[in-house]
């Protein structure tokens, strides 16, 4: 595996999976609530699905172009997916156990029971007959398939199967109802809550059916589809409605993975690959039961707290005072951060702009909207209320196009104009600009972000918003929805950052400035903290800036493409990443220390797609409060020794220990904002 695992580059895909673990060590984590647990079981499932149906299925695209092609997208892709097959098998593996060996004594603990139907008592298994017949009997698809000829059968994309094996030639194939719960629960008895997946509602019923009367044996099947939507000639004709009709074939794109239960005998598995069309590569073994991502919704039947206190959003200290966000913005810059304060400004500064006679213009980019949005009602009102309203919209954002699409036609039909994607790019901005005319002067506001205008999202992953009206800073942002609607073709911006115009070279050019300073003798700093570090000629930048003596401290949640620790290469790159409560989504990029200290956020990772492939902004952030608040924020999470794993050169993910006071950044993050409040 030699060409997977090296010294300069550590592979994008195999970091991911590290990242995963991550999350499966929180579920292990027994510091957290037990819900808690349970929850980031079903975050690692739900995450696992969506790598199968992207990642995976990209890689296996790859297998098909011709070598010198394929030799500049990805080294080796067999040998890819064989190492993803390995580390997935030994995570599923470590999932079984944490799910059996702890949260299930654990619930046990409690007083709850997730039971099966061979510990169905006699009163449950009158319950179980009964709510089989009248609910389920009517919902429940059964089919049955010849097990020696290839193909025989289609298996839905993500559903949930069952499936026996009445005879060597033929099987059976019993799809579980999406439309019901997948838990039962049985009423509580002798202090017992018991519980039951939907899917040994049936095993128990159908062993008691005509299709069950040799008392057959039922196994678990899944499968992950290619999730990619090709679409032919991107260049021409009307891209969004090509994208709406080639939404379906998401159902029935190539399978990526076979889950199955690892009960299911060799004999039956060579069967089933046959009639699937798959090969042995495709199999995982996963558990009895699959889609763990229905965890979220494991009900809870005791009264006691088994999750996590709540964290209400705080109020903003200034925002949610002021009698108009405009004024307020007026005397100073404002910066929220989600979820730690509420999302409820941004809201209000579009629906003041909405029924201000003084607001003439609003812009704003869309690339993941939330399917019932007061900010999009907003949105619309304004359109509806004779504003200029421009709305660029990103339908090519994964596994949103359906609810994207949805809302251009509501601010369309509301007045609005409405932009969707480009050919062969993507729109990942999240900006906001808005025109007032005051005393006969036009005034300018801009809103510039690390996250989604989502109300949903926002409660749920960590981000930076700032609110301007500096006016070169919205002058410039003016420039990117110019683009947006190809009036202009390259921004000329000084103090913005915009892909895929600028945002790598001006990045190249702080980082060299730190190396000069390094080389000079002077103290040298560089704190990056993002999403994903994979593109390689800003590792190999951060490399330099390492063997100069720059100090390389770096904050990434997921990917890390870099290898850090290596004599005469990264021994000055120190790298932590954490895994808590909030998903971390801010992007921050600061550069120097002290009074020449330079800090900027934005939406782009250091990833080659979010620097030469899309468009993106990253803005400095001005105020020098606010750039304090900042850095304040950044050196709290740098200190966390709780939450916090050492990325290393293998990747091991060891918790950060150290004998400093126990810092938890994102408790910590939420008492700084308390403070403030009050």
């Amino acid at each position: 595996m030699a060409s997977l695992y090296n010294s300069k580059y550590y592979h994008r895909d195999l970091s991911w999976l590290r990242f995963n673990h991550r999350v499966l060590q929180e579920a292990a984590d027994d510091r957290n609530p037990l819900y808690e647990r349970i929850k980031f079981l079903a975050i690692f499932s739900s995450n696992l699905d969506e790598f199968f149906r992207v990642r995976v299925s990209d890689i296996r695209q790859i297998k098909n172009i011709e070598k010198p092609l394929r030799k500049k997208l990805i080294t080796k892709p067999n040998k890819v997916l064989k190492e993803i097959k390995a580390q997935v098998d030994i995570q599923q593996n470590d999932f079984g156990r944490i799910f059996t060996k702890q949260i299930i004594p654990e619930l046990e603990k409690e007083g709850i029971y997730l039971i099966d139907h061979k510990k169905f008592s006699g009163t449950q298994k009158v319950i179980a007959q009964n709510y089989y017949e009248d609910v389920l009997k009517s919902k429940v698809k059964i089919s049955t398939h010849a097990a020696n000829e290839k193909s025989t059968v289609f298996v839905e994309n993500e559903a949930l199967y069952l499936i026996a094996q009445p005879s060597e030639e033929e099987f059976l194939l019993v799809k579980i109802p999406d439309e019901v719960p997948r838990f039962f629960q049985f009423e509580k008895y002798n202090g017992k809550h018991s519980v039951t997946f939907v899917d040994d509602i049936l095993k128990f019923n159908l062993k008691q059916s005509p299709e069950g009367e040799k008392n057959l044996t039922f196994y678990s099947l899944k499968i992950s589809r290619d999730a990619e939507l090709y679409i032919e000639d991107e260049f021409s004709g009307n891209l969004m409605e090509k994208i709406k009709a080639s939404l379906p074939k998401r159902n029935t794109g190539q399978a990526t993975r076979v889950l199955i239960d690892p009960a299911m005998p060799k004999a039956f598995q060579a069967r089933i690959k046959k009639a699937l069309d798959v090969t042995h590569t495709d199999i995982i073994e996963g558990g009895t039961y699959h889609n763990f991502k229905d965890f979220f919704s494991f009900p809870n039947p005791t009264e006691k707290k088994l999750t996590n206190k709540e964290l209400e959003p705080l109020p903003h200290p200034v925002l949610s005072k002021a009698n108009s966000l405009f004024d307020a913005i007026d005397k100073k810059d404002q910066l929220l951060h989600y979820p730690y304060q509420a999302f409820d400004p941004l809201i209000q500064l579009i629906e003041e702009a909405a029924s201000d006679p003084a607001v003439k213009v609003l812009k704003i980019t869309i690339y993941r909207a939330a399917k019932e949005s007061r900010l999009n009602d907003a949105l619309a009102l304004a359109a509806k209320n004779g504003k200029e309203v421009t709305v660029f919209i990103e339908v090519k954002a994964r596994f949103d196009e359906k609810n994207n699409l949805k809302w251009g036609e509501i601010f369309k039909s509301n007045g609005a104009k409405v932009i969707y994607s480009y050919p062969d790019i993507k729109v990942h901005s999240k900006i906001l600009y808005i025109e007032r005319e005051v005393k006969g002067k036009t005034k300018a506001y801009a809103y510039i972000a690390t996250g989604n205008f989502n109300e949903n999202t926002a409660t749920l992953y960590t981000d930076f918003g700032l609110m301007t009206a500096h006016k070169k800073i919205t002058k410039e942002l003016n420039k990117v929805f110019l683009i947006l609607d190809r009036t202009i073709i390259v921004p000329k911006t000084k103090r913005l950052l915009v892909s895929p115009f600028t945002t790598r070279t001006k990045f190249a050019e702080l980082v060299n400035d730190e190396i000069t300073k390094a080389q000079q003798g002077e103290e040298a700093s560089i704190i990056l903290k993002m999403n994903s570090l994979q593109d390689k000629e800003m590792i190999k930048l951060l490399y330099r800036a390492s063997k100069a003596g720059v100090t390389v401290r770096l904050l990434i949640r997921g990917i890390c493409s870099l290898v850090p620790g290596v004599k005469g290469q990264s021994e000055n790159i120190y790298i932590t990443s954490i895994v808590d409560r909030f998903l971390e989504h801010g992007r921050v990029y600061i550069f120097g220390s002290g009074d020449k200290r330079k800090i900027y956020i934005g939406s782009a990772d250091w990833m080659t797609r979010n620097l030469s492939h899309r468009i993106e902004v990253v803005t400095p952030v001005l105020d020098p409060d606010l750039a304090q608040m900042i850095f304040d924020l950044i050196l709290i999470q740098l200190e966390d020794n709780v939450k916090s794993r050492e990325i290393d050169a293998q990747q091991k993910n060891r918790y950060v220990e150290n004998n400093n006071p126990k810092v938890q950044a994102q408790l910590a993050t939420y008492e700084y904002f308390k403070n403030l409040s009050e």
